[in-house]
């Protein structure tokens, strides 16, 4: 699962493996010893749970670069590698 992107101790995995299980593009997010998987295109946390000011911080990152990350879904898909997606500073 590659990580495309990390900042303010969170990580951000993009994980298309499983898309049978999650049919929708989204995200594998760390923060510390919690997991959320959340999608990219409503923001939704599918699955798990980050504390919520981490959590915000990643859906602003999410609404930043909502076409970088559609377009490394895509890549993903594909087989194609993916790109690494600046983090918050």
């Amino acid at each position: 699962m590659p990580t495309i992107s990390m900042f303010y101790g969170i990580i951000i995995r993009l994980f298309y493996f499983d898309s049978k299980k999650h049919h929708e593009p989204h995200i594998h997010v760390e923060y510390q010893e919690e997991n959320a998987i959340i999608s990219i295109t409503s923001g939704e946390v599918i699955e798990g749970a980050i504390p919520n000011n981490k959590l915000r911080l990643v859906l602003a990152w999410i609404e930043i670069h909502k076409e970088e990350l559609l377009a490394d879904w895509k890549l993903a898909l594909e087989g194609q590698p993916v790109f690494k997606i600046e983090g918050l500073k």
